[in-house]
């Protein structure tokens, strides 16, 4: 009966930053599981920047945009949590979210009740933890040897990156999001920027040995498009491998990719901003120790989107799948 009701809500933990980690978390939020994010703290531009700055805190963009995706909330309260202020002398470039994690965390002291107590405000459905609460710096070297700081400046250098890294060097884990991993059925990283969102959290002390010791299932969902100033002309493979050469092979057991060709008027939209789709080559993946899972995921908008329904199913599935396989010994 226990074995039957953990395979009735899996425990995923969904690695990320960005947009791409909330798009899947409004997918998952929908499904029985229990969710747990772990967001990256390197973001060092516009309002995040201002107030990690200003008030010596992590940077609450990338978590202001989880904990709305996983909301359970009023629309109207989820235009005032992301409205940007336009003008206004200090005020100007700020969000009003960004705006209410900081002042939580000047009234409570810690970043991370901060995030806990406006999880509650926002009836969240799941956790939502930084991946540490350390101040976090992210430095690219690029393929010509120029070093650049920031996690801002990097995709606007127009250079290929050799490798990204973090001041200062493994910065110490919230030991609750070590333990959710531990815990978990389930292991999501991505989508999102491969630079600036993955690996950031891949880079934080003890983050990638506690994936790899875990005996879930651990996927790993590539992008749709190419990132510019980040991963052009990427593959999927060429995604996978920069991961492994930062920190190790054999980390995920699946990979999700795309294999829906966008139509010709999108993908001319895109290529005016040097993106072109990343293309799903299965076999390198395959060589890469990795299954590979295809299919259509893209959701047309006003941009080109993962659907979010459609993979959150295959995540659930292939978690499932391995829950079963080891309660059957």
């Amino acid at each position: 009966m226990v074995g039957d009701l953990k395979i009735a809500r899996p425990h995923i933990v969904c690695i990320g930053g960005g947009t791409g980690l909330s798009v899947i978390l409004r997918g998952l939020k929908k499904l029985p599981v229990e969710i747990t994010a772990i967001v990256t703290v390197a973001d060092d531009g516009g309002s995040s920047g201002r107030l990690r700055n200003d008030l010596q805190m992590p940077p609450p963009g990338d978590i202001r945009n989880v904990l709305i995706a996983l909301a359970d909330t009023e629309p109207l309260l989820e235009s005032i949590f992301q409205y940007r202020f336009e003008n206004g002398e200090g005020l100007k470039g700020h969000t009003l979210g960004n705006l209410m994690i900081a002042a939580l965390k000047e009234i409570t002291g810690d970043f991370t009740r901060a995030v806990k107590e406006m999880s509650r405000v926002l009836a969240v459905r799941g956790r939502v933890l930084p991946a540490s609460e350390q101040d976090v710096t992210l430095i690219a070297e690029m393929m010509d040897g120029t070093i650049v700081k920031g996690e801002s400046q990097i995709p606007k250098m127009g250079k290929k990156i050799r490798r990204v890294f973090l001041h200062p060097p493994e910065p110490r884990p919230l030991e609750e999001a070590v333990q959710a991993i531990a815990d978990a059925d389930g292991i999501v990283v991505g989508p999102g920027s491969l630079y600036t969102s993955i690996l950031p959290n891949l880079l934080v002390k003890d983050m990638t040995e506690s994936i790899r010791a875990s005996q879930a299932c651990k996927i790993y969902v590539c992008n749709v498009m190419t990132q510019p100033g980040e991963t052009d002309h990427f593959t999927a493979s060429d995604h996978v491998r920069a991961i492994y050469d930062h920190v190790g092979e054999q980390l995920f057991d699946y990979v999700i990719v795309n294999d829906e060709v966008p139509p010709l008027e999108i993908q001319k939209r895109y290529a005016k901003s040097n993106q072109c789709m990343v293309k799903p080559d299965i076999k390198q993946i395959h060589k890469m120790g990795c299954q590979v899972l295809a299919d259509n995921l893209l959701l047309y908008q006003s941009v080109l989107r993962h659907d979010a329904d459609r993979i959150s199913r295959h995540i659930v599935r292939l978690v499932q799948e391995r829950l079963r396989q080891l309660q059957s010994g």
